[in-house]
Formats: structure tokens, C-alpha cells, sequence
């Protein structure tokens, strides 16, 4: 297993490569990503924490330090696609042509069922953790097994 992963390691500059390739196909067929960055330079900040997760996952994959290259990997996977969510708002959806695009405000619900979804989701928090707390103080504490409790003989 270590073999596959050590090799896979190595092709680490292919997938730099395909991000470079995608990422200059996407900002020439979707303007809206250049006119968001160019609005909110801030934005620049996703792409940053891709490069850097992306980095991180070949160097420390190198150094065998296998944890630190899958947060790096999560480090990567959520700046590429924090990087689309900014570059694309206010849309959702896009479409070749603008005016068929699904945007924030079409996508959204009205204001009485936003308002109704909020009120069941804050009930729905409050009994999720209730069970939680439930279940894991009725599981908390040692487990004591005996040696023949599962019927088998030494």
C-alpha cells in the first residue's frame, strides 16, 4: 500500500498542472470569476490556500508524514472550491447565456418558508444534541468484559 501511495506522490506536479490547466480554461469561459477577483482582491486568499494545501500534500507525502498530507489535501480541496463559490457569486448555476443563469436571489425561498426552515432547523440542532449528550452518557465509562462472556472457551 505504501508503494502506491509513495508513487502517487510523486506525480503530485501532475495535479499542480491540471490545477494550473483548469483554472486558466475557467477564468476564459466564465468572466464572472475575473470581475469578482478584480472587485474583492481578498478573494485571493482561497486560491492561496489551495496552492498551499496542494504543496503540502506532495512535500510532506515525501516525508512520510502521512496526516499532515491529508489535512494538507483538505487544506486544498476546500481552497478550490471556496475559490469557485466566490469566483461564481451571485450565481449559483451559471448558464452559457447570463440571463438563464440560477442566481442567489432566484434560488432562493420565499421569506415565510426561510423563516419556517430556520425555526425547524434550531429544533432539529436542539434535539440532535440532546440525543447526543443522551447516547454518550449512557455509553460513557469502562467497558468490563469478562473472559467467557461471548461463550467462547480458552
Amino acid at each position: 500500500m505504501r508503494a502506491r501511495e509513495n508513487w502517487l506522490a510523486g506525480r503530485g506536479w501532475g495535479v499542480a498542472a491540471l490545477t494550473a490547466l483548469v483554472t486558466a480554461v475557467t477564468f476564459r469561459i466564465q468572466p464572472q470569476l475575473k470581475e469578482n477577483f478584480t472587485a474583492w482582491p481578498w478573494g485571493f486568499l482561497f486560491p492561496l490556500l489551495a496552492v498551499a494545501g496542494l504543496g503540502g500534500v506532495i512535500f510532506k507525502l515525501r516525508k512520510r508524514e502521512e496526516r499532515k498530507a491529508f489535512f494538507a489535501s483538505c487544506a486544498y480541496l476546500t481552497g478550490m472550491l471556496t475559490s469557485v463559490v466566490f469566483g461564481v457569486y451571485p450565481m449559483v448555476l451559471p448558464a452559457r447565456n447570463p440571463v438563464y443563469s440560477l442566481t442567489v436571489t432566484t434560488a432562493k425561498a420565499g421569506a415565510y418558508g426561510l423563516k419556517v426552515g430556520l425555526v425547524w432547523w434550531a429544533l432539529g440542532m436542539i434535539l440532535a444534541a440532546g440525543y447526543f449528550t443522551f447516547v454518550y452518557r449512557s455509553f460513557a465509562g469502562k467497558v468490563v468484559v469478562d473472559k467467557d462472556s461471548h461463550g467462547y472457551g480458552d
